[in-house]
């Protein structure tokens, strides 16, 4: 099997003049920066002659730099030299300061990788490289070593939404799978199709799709820094227009929040997103009203109701599952709730409440079962394929638990409908009340579509001790309307007990309180524990 990271020196005697990566730089001076696939591998040897001066094959290099092409060649350095890359993130991120250290430590690197501008409240390490002074004349230097697909390639911390971050050991194997699977599910063209994307480098999607899968067919990426978006979440959008062929991916919250931002015409104008033969929706649930809103802000420039692709993955299986068909809407089903939460995907018949949920279609080059369960049943999602990682960094139990038989146990909850994978939740996640089953995604829905003095995708859902049962919690950050906020409290009660049939505590809190992932994602358990600390605001 060739290793994925061989395939640049390909790249580099066929077209080495073509534009590998551009940064487009809006939080500094605007503009796009170029590497091509000649610089791209000249800059990986010369750091990996630099790297070897520092530490052995095997040893662990924290990449700790902001969103920039240096994070790039910090990862395809280290892939070079056959050093342990640790892809993390500079300790200036907000929020993140708890997730960093615990990483770090568990991670136990030899090496620091940043940039020079970076350099400032870095942990203690053995040895820092700011890539940016690495000369490239140490790329001659470099002499080629072979990497099997069993090397350990780098150590995918996951997002901790549910637990302390654990680190995944993904092989070199492992990443050229998954790249490949990727591209397969991209229907990718080599040489043509563009990546476009603001997703943080550091994390699972956000590394594959930007980084590794370009590398499969000669493909250019074109990504921002995630700050970026948040701040100005229409240039996405400007990220991906004018492009004939660009494919390009995010969580949910973020094709919610960009729909609800496009308000200036002015961001809008001129935009053309006829080219976009790809948008994956992946890492959370997916909204049916989700697709409908950002179908109805961005259809009239172009953008094709086939473009938008719901998708499956997690860290443990490199990122990515599954994924509904490139060509067709996405596929929306409407289950019955109770028989759902019973545990059997029911087409909802007209009577009682629905489920809506969408499909995250089928695997790529793996296979995906529901354990125990048969078709229609609900059950927790299994996958194994070249993908799959083989452990967890130093932690034998956790591994044993979830890598067990050659399948990987993901934690989620689904059920495979007429072939098609539907995601119905985390198993830890899931509230009980009186013996009921409730998902908490489909609680945060009906809160959400309530009032509209509710922020639209920052609601939490959990359980916590009662009496004689849990009971559930609703955490919802207020919107920038002004409502009363105990008309509104009223509204997202009343609404939870007419279609779950429980009765719910409402608290409303300030915009940016409801705590998520560095991912992204609602940190629902976070959020469960500010609450039962209370200091939620």
């Amino acid at each position: 099997m060739d290793v994925l990271i061989g395939r640049i020196a390909r790249w580099t005697r066929e077209i080495p003049d073509a534009p590998a990566y551009t940064f487009v730089d809006y939080l500094g001076d605007g503009q796009e920066h170029t590497l091509t696939w000649r610089q791209v591998d000249l800059k990986a040897r010369a750091l990996a002659v630099r790297l070897r001066e520092v530490c052995a094959p095997g040893d662990r290099a924290a990449i700790l730099a902001p969103q920039s092409l240096e994070y790039v060649v910090a990862m395809l350095g280290a892939m070079y030299a056959r050093v342990v890359a640790v892809p993390l993130f500079s300790p200036e991120l907000p929020g993140h300061a708890e997730r960093l250290a615990l990483a770090y430590a568990d991670a136990d690197p030899v090496v620091v990788l940043t940039t020079s501008a970076a350099m400032s409240g870095l942990p203690p390490a053995k040895a820092v490289i700011a890539v940016d002074t690495v000369s490239d004349l140490l790329a001659d230097e470099w002499e080629d070593e072979p990497i099997g697909p069993d090397d350990l390639a780098y150590l995918q911390y996951t997002s901790g939404s549910t637990r302390a971050p654990a680190g995944v050991e993904i092989s070199h194997g492992n990443v050229s799978a998954n790249a490949a699977q990727l591209w397969e599910a991209f229907d990718a063209r080599p040489r043509t199709s563009v990546a476009a994307l603001w997703l943080p480098l550091f994390h699972d999607m956000g590394l594959i799709a930007i980084i590794a899968c370009p590398i499969v067919g000669g493909n250019r990426a074109v990504f921002m820094d995630p700050v970026a978006f948040v701040m100005k979440p229409t240039r996405w959008m400007r990220l991906l227009s004018g492009h004939d062929d660009v494919y390009t991916g995010g969580p949910n919250f973020a094709f919610e929040y960009t729909a609800a931002r496009a308000t200036d015409p002015a961001d809008l104008e001129g935009l053309d997103l006829s080219g976009v033969r790809v948008m994956l929706n992946g890492a959370e649930p997916v909204r049916p009203s989700t697709i409908s809103r950002f179908a109805s802000v961005f259809g009239p420039y172009g953008l094709r109701p086939e473009a938008h692709t719901p998708g499956y993955g997690l860290a443990e299986a490199t990122v990515f599952v599954a994924a509904g068909s490139i060509h067709e809407p996405p596929l929306v089903t409407g289950f019955d709730r109770n028989a759902l939460e019973e545990g059997q995907a029911v087409p909802y018949g007209g009577q009682g409440f629905a489920s809506t949920l969408v499909s995250c279609g089928r695997p790529t080059g793996q296979q995906v079962r529901i354990d125990s369960a048969g078709d229609g049943q609900v059950g927790e999602i299994q996958v194994r394929g070249p993908n799959v990682a083989r452990a967890y960094w130093r932690d034998p139990t956790r591994t044993a638990e979830v890598f067990a038989d050659g399948w990987l146990r993901t934690g989620d909850l689904g059920v495979i409908h007429e072939g098609e994978l539907y995601i119905t939740g985390r198993i830890k996640d899931l509230v009980i009340v009186d013996g009921r089953n409730h998902y908490p995604q489909d609680i945060e829905a009906t809160a959400q579509e309530a009032s509209d003095g509710v922020r639209r995708g920052h609601v939490a859902a959990f359980a916590v001790p009662g009496a004689e049962t849990e009971r559930l919690v609703v955490v919802a950050e207020r919107s920038r309307l002004e409502r009363d906020q105990e008309s509104v409290i009223s509204a997202v009660r009343a609404a939870i007990s007419r279609d779950h049939e429980v009765a719910a505590e409402v608290v409303l809190v300030a915009a940016g309180a409801v705590p998520r992932t560095s991912s992204g994602k609602i940190a629902r358990r976070a959020c469960r524990q500010a609450y039962l600390e209370g200091v939620l605001v």
